[in-house]
């Protein structure tokens, strides 16, 4: 008799085995084609090496063959990862310690006698406080008579992206949704300005890779031996110009917008005791944190040990953020850049291989503070849209509401013509109360903003 389970719709490339799920818990199947890469990387202490430096996800290892499958070898319960989020949701020094943990995986695996043999992005991921590779079976003995056949992959994923927004100065981590596969190195070389060429990193791995690749097939040609020594030397050439690019600016479209909130008399530490006091009687365990800017509301939740998805359009809020986090050592923080009018599709094969965020966020608390307006007036989307985007994300909301008077949304208006006389709080009401039913609300000291909190019916 067949044995129930449902193969991960995202784990289906690689033939060394693959993820799946049963009775609601996520599996992965090391194949037996797998078995001696599989048994060297545990045996030579490659696995415990990059688990206890936290580069790699922790697993248990199960002796039953949940599949049934003939060609079962081991069976693995990796740690279990409560968000997902991919490298177009990613602000830049995310991206780019994703790249440096690939780099030192790989260097880490030499010296184990193993090679990493893919180097996407998707195969990283953020969790308590680190990014760690997701997939154990990466690792294959090493061959030093084969180039390392990640290296096209790594710099089309991750060297070429960050190049491209170290020169340019301009987040671009949207590509992604564009070209998922990583982006075709002819291309990156027409974008990069003609000052990268001085970079010997960036012209070897990027100008001079990218002009090959434009004019021979990946497929083409026998592998030329290549020693250790100079796969080694690689990796490092690699680091250099990794360890090298910046981001540089310092302002998004809302930096400092703690600062104009705290000259708003005591309105900023008013709200802020608000919702501390509404969301610590809440008892969802995760929440998400819409227009986040830098993180101040949830390192609030976070301190009350939630898990909060931190999200917000500002590329440069939500990458201060993740430096804060990280240097703090913040565990249940996890910043993505997401424009919530476009929120991250399904993608993929069948648009089943990677879910929409609407689909992985952590459906517990949803927090959504001087957004409103922006949503309504600086995006278009009538209430009705917007209770239905905040009620797929969780039961529990804290919403601020934002009247026209407000020297803010004055400010939106000298530059659209106002159309938007639905917008009211009498309307915004009546749309929120067919969803929701009101448990609190409280003005915000004199600002003349008003927060409310909610709870879904039924």
């Amino acid at each position: 008799m067949p044995v129930a389970f449902t193969p991960q719709p995202s784990s289906y490339r690689d033939p060394a085995g693959f993820l799946f799920h049963r009775d609601g818990t996520l599996y992965r199947q090391v194949n037996r084609s797998f078995q001696p890469d599989y048994d060297i990387f545990l045996s030579s202490g490659l696995y415990d090496h990059l688990r206890d430096r936290h580069l790699l996800i922790s697993h248990e290892e199960i002796s039953e063959n949940l599949t049934g499958r003939a060609d079962w070898y081991r069976t693995l319960r990796p740690e279990p990862i409560p968000f997902i989020s991919y490298p177009y949701e990613w602000c830049f020094d995310m991206l780019k310690d994703a790249a440096l943990v690939t780099l030192q995986a790989a260097a880490d695996a030499m010296d184990k006698g193993m090679m990493l043999k893919d180097a996407t992005a998707y195969n990283l991921q953020w969790h308590q406080g680190h990014l760690l590779f997701l997939d154990t079976l990466s690792f294959e003995r090493y061959d030093e008579r084969q180039p390392w056949i990640a290296y096209r992959q790594f710099c089309e994923q991750l060297l070429a992206p960050l190049a491209l927004m170290h020169y340019l100065q301009w987040p671009l981590s949207p590509l992604f949704l564009t070209y998922p596969e990583g982006l075709p190195l002819p291309l990156v070389k027409k974008m990069l300005p003609l000052r990268s060429r001085f970079n010997l990193h960036v012209y070897l791995h990027l100008h001079l890779h990218g002009g090959l690749a434009a004019r021979e097939n990946k497929s083409e040609g026998a592998p030329r031996p290549f020693s250790a020594k100079k796969l080694r030397d690689l990796l490092r050439s690699l680091r250099t110009a990794v360890s090298s690019f910046e981001l540089d600016r310092r302002s998004g479209v809302w930096s400092g917008y703690y600062e104009e909130a705290a000259q708003r008399d005591d309105y900023l530490e008013q709200k802020l005791a608000l919702v501390d006091r509404w969301s610590s009687n809440i008892p969802a365990v995760t929440a998400t944190d819409l227009g986040a800017n830098e993180g101040r509301f949830s390192e609030l939740l976070a301190a009350q040990g939630k898990l909060v998805v931190s999200a917000d359009f500002d590329h440069y809020s939500v990458n201060r953020l993740y430096q804060k986090i990280k240097s703090d050592g913040t565990a249940n923080i996890h910043p993505i850049v997401l424009d919530l009018a476009h929120p991250s599709p399904a993608l993929g094969a069948n648009l089943e291989e990677r879910a929409s965020f609407i689909d992985r966020a952590p459906k517990g608390l949803v927090l959504a503070l001087a957004l409103i307006h922006h949503l309504a007036i600086g995006n278009n989307l009538p209430f009705d849209r917007i209770v239905q985007l905040f009620r797929a994300l969780g039961p529990s909301l804290i919403v601020e509401f934002i009247p026209k008077s407000d020297e803010k949304i004055a400010a939106m208006l000298q530059h659209k013509k106002d159309i938007y006389n639905n917008y009211t709080q009498e309307k915004f009401l009546e749309a929120f109360g067919r969803s929701y039913r009101i448990v609190a609300q409280e003005p915000v000291g004199a600002s003349g903003r008003t927060l409310y909190l909610m709870e879904a019916h039924g």
